[in-house]
């Protein structure tokens, strides 16, 4: 099958292969990022680690509050803002400079506008991504009807987030 500007439709086993690659590349990216943080929270929880007395309670309910617990919590938030702006860098900011992610050019693919005389601009790559990412997060289930939306759609095989950002993804030569 041809894509609208008449190049031959990605594969299912293509794309999925380029979303194993850029899920890799993402998540070394994010071990950089929190492997040096989980070392200092673990270096203070145990330098902080609260006493307990002899029937196995707390001797300071207040310290293991304010000492443990928020700063677990402020930094499971922070994480949590951090890994959805490295997600945007990577598969909205790349990818809209030429269409491809790196698992996307390994696999010869590219995002293409559904209108073959328009360009890939933030505004369709940032849909894409808030359908696929922040959409399939919170969504039970969500991103495994996205990924395999593709399977059924006609003409243009086109994932959930494909539709609603008006791309498509096509096989390009290397």
């Amino acid at each position: 099958m041809l894509g609208p500007g008449g190049q031959p439709l990605a594969s299912f086993g293509d794309r999925l292969l380029a979303y194993l690659i850029d899920t890799a590349v993402v998540v070394v990216a994010l071990l950089v990022v929190f492997g040096p943080l989980f070392v200092i929270f673990m270096a203070r929880i145990l330098a902080v680690n609260p006493e307990t007395d002899p029937d196995g309670t707390v001797a300071e309910p207040g310290l293991f509050l304010v000492e443990i617990l928020l700063p677990m919590l402020l930094i499971q938030a922070a994480s949590i803002v951090i890994m959805f702006g490295i997600y945007w860098l990577y598969h909205v900011e790349y990818l809209k400079r030429t269409g491809q992610t790196l698992g996307k050019k390994v696999m010869g693919l590219q995002v293409v506008p559904l209108d073959p005389t328009g360009t890939l601009d933030r505004r369709m790559a940032g849909k894409r991504y808030l359908v696929e990412f922040v959409g399939g997060s919170l969504v039970p289930g969500g991103s495994y009807v996205d990924g395999l939306w593709q399977l059924w759609d006609k003409p243009w095989q086109q994932c959930l987030h494909d539709k609603f950002a008006g791309t498509v993804v096509v096989k390009v030569s290397r």
